[in-house]
């Protein structure tokens, strides 16, 4: 459908657009797509101008019925979106040039892959409407963070200029249970493995997933604070409020998986996850004290455990981490695609892309060769 045939407008809630409308347009039950997450972040506290974050979401409508969909925000910094361009806003700035605001067109603080142009059919037409948007009000650029890897590419890749790096996730081979997981590693990883959980056993602490409707009030208070913690010790704000993960607990109950860990009935630590029909979201920890192995069980094991328990076939425990492929996870390449206005910088980023492909290639085949499985698990990636 061309953009012609639609009217597309730009709304500054998400509560503007009825939820069945929205959820009707998402392929799968990506948790992060749906709108009681993204309105939940507005409802609830989490984006706000003051943090750099005003709501711009992009809907196609044919008459009066929603056809196409796009989250997107006003970014005013670069903060909670994983693709760091920071470089780039500098040297806009050494040349007299303002890089904010931007278009962002993402999932706000969460670097999961998904689908992010929503309607069949609809991608380049939304592609083209976010790309007008951006001369229209003189922004500096428009960009489409952590496309799924099956999600068609933007067709024109002169204009949408790609840009790559590496997650680590963990996928199911087929097995039967975490011990068969676990005869598939090289015997020292398999090692290192079992003494990481030995450790955390031998501390005594008990670990239950549980799900949002399986929290009570005290748990749901412990896991913000455990998360804000962390957040706050490692200099970062803690955006999310209690009341949306509480919201999310309410609104999508059995798509949240807490892993709550307690030491002699005390609760000292949490993992809190999201969950979709095939696969496992780790997003963020929190502990109250240092235990031995506590983390990797919590973030990782436990996780996998659960995936080879509830028949889910991939697990993405988070951004970063090259230590988690000695645990399991295997390298899986990011894209996402950036939109340049000035012709002059989006030049000079293009060259500067290609050369940051063939490194981030490059890492990707050292990556590689730290698998830790004995032979190439037949459904990884």
């Amino acid at each position: 459908m061309r953009a012609r045939d639609c009217t597309a407008v730009f709304h500054g809630r998400l509560a503007d657009i009825p939820p069945a409308a929205w959820d009707a347009l998402r392929p799968d039950d990506n948790p992060f797509l749906s709108h009681a997450f993204l309105a939940g972040l507005e409802a609830h506290g989490c984006l706000r101008e003051e943090l750099g974050w005003q709501p711009h979401h992009l809907a196609l409508y044919v008459q009066d019925r929603l056809v196409g969909a796009a989250p997107a925000y006003l970014k005013y910094n670069s903060h909670g979106e994983f693709v760091f361009d920071w470089a780039w806003a500098e040297a806009y700035a050494r040349h007299g040039l303002d890089y904010y605001p931007k278009l962002l067109c993402a999932v706000p603080y969460s670097p999961v892959e998904g689908p992010r142009l929503l309607g069949d059919g609809m991608s380049e037409t939304l592609l083209q409407v976010l790309r007008d948007e951006c001369l229209r009000h003189d922004l500096s650029s428009a960009h489409l963070n952590f496309l799924q890897p099956d999600a068609a590419a933007p067709a024109d890749r002169e204009l949408w200029l790609e840009r790559n790096d590496w997650q680590f996730h963990w996928h199911d081979a087929g097995y039967r249970d975490f011990d068969d997981f676990l005869a598939a590693l090289l015997p020292k990883k398999r090692k290192n493995i079992r003494q990481e959980r030995a450790r955390v056993a031998a501390a005594g602490v008990e670990i239950t997933a549980l799900h949002g409707d399986e929290l009570d009030d005290a748990d749901w208070r412990f896991v913000h604070a455990c998360y804000a913690a962390t957040f706050e010790q490692k200099g970062n704000y803690p955006a999310l409020t209690e009341a949306f993960l509480r919201h999310l607990g309410n609104t999508m109950p059995r798509q949240v998986v807490v892993f709550l860990a307690r030491e002699r009935g005390e609760r000292v630590a949490m993992a809190f996850c999201l969950r979709s029909a095939s696969t496992l979201y780790g997003r963020y920890w929190g502990s109250l004290r240092e235990i031995p192995g506590l983390h990797f069980e919590t973030c990782y094991y436990r996780g996998i455990e659960y995936c080879l328990r509830e028949g889910l076939r991939r697990f993405e425990p988070g951004a970063q981490g090259q230590h988690k492929i000695a645990r399991g996870f295997l390298p899986q390449r990011t894209r996402s695609f950036h939109f340049i206005a000035q012709p002059g910088f989006r030049a000079a980023l293009r060259r500067h892309l290609a050369a940051e492909r063939a490194q981030v290639q490059h890492w990707g085949e050292s990556l590689q060769a730290q698998s830790p499985f004995a032979a190439p698990p037949v459904e990884a990636r």
